[in-house]
């Protein structure tokens, strides 16, 4: 018996102690449950509720393509993919032999019409000087007239010496107003202004320009300084006017678009602050940029096919909107970013803007001056035909083929 309740009491002590351990460890778990709820409560108030992240997230940017301006066959290649190019720099190169033909042709046409306008010019001075001699020719014979008809009235002249000298009066008016009327005649083939502004010529350096400019056309540059993507050019190939021979990516200008849920947009608001990881160099390196803008529609409304949701088949989908975030230029400097890369975006929602949610965003500006220094080439060319041929001093910064130089005066 005594076996027994003595068994009974350590069994009852053991009991217990595990029902005492037991409320212990329920009491631990509880409080630090309430740890963890109170601690990730305060997190949330202070930092988590501020921010809004994404991992659907890739690095984007311009994508210049490098095109043919007029047809040719390829005769040189000088950049590779992977190749670094400058703004400027010959890309390819086409046969240019026609259009050197066509260059020569225009500016011998150029030269001969300015040597043709020369010749109307001084053509206009010998009428002038030729209508002044007549002038006084015209002046002389009607004094002559006026003292014969003074004559005639006394009986000192006769009067068939009087009507013949009152004939050569009127024959040298019509003479006077034939060359008048050759004057008039050469000044409106010439028109107002000198060499360089005569529609003949204008036509004719027209010609020039255009001729010029394809040749030049003939080897084709990088608009912009960046790095060659996809070469779809061979040697040999014919290619037309427009025909996209590769790309140029500058990498300088490059951003994210953070596709972004539709629940996540209550408070990202251009100008915030962004924090960004890439894949590529992974939790080593953080990229700091803002948000640039939010895009005007979702990803599917742009789409190529786009969602036709009224067709009763309907499933609701969480819409994705891009955000475009533009990083810190120093630090993409230092650790260059390629497009495509994955990123990983987090955007503090409760700084660095002023909360409107569709505020003003400066456009960007893009430009290339390449094009533009052909022209003035084209100009310079044509001043210096016009020149050589005769033509006069013209300006050397031409507008347009409409306004080739000021001319000389006249």
């Amino acid at each position: 018996m005594a076996e027994n309740t003595l068994q009974n009491r350590a069994m009852e002590a053991a009991t217990a102690n595990r029902q005492i351990t037991r409320k212990r460890a329920l009491l631990t778990l509880g409080l630090v449950f309430t740890a963890a709820v109170l601690s990730y409560g305060g997190w949330w108030f202070a930092v988590g509720s501020r921010h809004q992240s994404t991992d659907d997230a890739y690095v984007a940017g311009n994508r210049v393509p490098v095109m043919a301006e007029a047809e040719g066959t390829v005769t040189v290649i000088l950049a590779d993919e992977t190749s670094q190019v400058q703004e400027g720099q010959v890309l390819v190169r086409l046969d240019d032999t026609d259009a050197r033909v066509a260059l020569e042709e225009a500016e011998a046409k150029l030269a001969a019409t300015v040597r043709h306008v020369e010749q109307l010019y001084a053509t206009d001075r010998q009428l002038a000087a030729k209508a002044a001699a007549q002038q006084d020719t015209l002046a002389q014979h009607r004094s002559d007239y006026a003292r014969h008809a003074a004559l005639n009235k006394r009986g000192y002249y006769s009067d068939s010496a009087l009507e013949q000298s009152g004939t050569q009066v009127q024959v040298d008016q019509h003479e006077l107003a034939e060359d008048q009327h050759a004057i008039a005649a050469l000044h409106a083939e010439l028109g107002t202004g000198g060499v360089a502004d005569n529609p003949d010529v204008k036509l004719a350096a027209a010609e020039v320009r255009a001729a010029y400019l394809t040749l030049q056309r003939m080897a084709i540059v990088a608009p912009v300084s960046g790095y060659v993507a996809k070469r779809d050019v061979e040697i040999g190939q014919r290619v037309g006017s427009g025909a996209q021979l590769m790309s140029v990516v500058p990498l300088s200008q490059i951003w994210v678009d953070a596709n972004f849920k539709e629940s996540q947009l209550t408070y990202i608001r251009p100008g915030q602050p962004v924090k960004l990881r890439a894949d590529v160099y992974g939790s080593r390196v953080d990229f700091h940029g803002t948000v640039a803008g939010v895009d005007a529609g979702t990803g599917s409304a742009f789409a190529l096919l786009p969602a036709q949701n009224a067709t009763g088949n309907w499933i609701k989908v969480v819409q994705r909107v891009p955000v475009r975030v533009q990083i810190d230029d120093a630090e993409l400097a230092q650790h260059p970013l390629r497009i495509g890369l994955s990123m990983e975006v987090d955007v503090d929602t409760r700084a660095g803007s002023d909360g409107r949610p569709l505020a003003p965003v400066p456009a960007p500006q893009y430009s290339t001056p390449v094009y533009a220094q052909r022209a003035a080439g084209a100009d310079q060319l044509i001043v210096d035909i016009i020149r050589t041929n005769g033509g006069g001093e013209v300006s050397p910064v031409l507008a347009s083929v409409t306004a080739v130089g000021a001319g000389r005066d006249r």
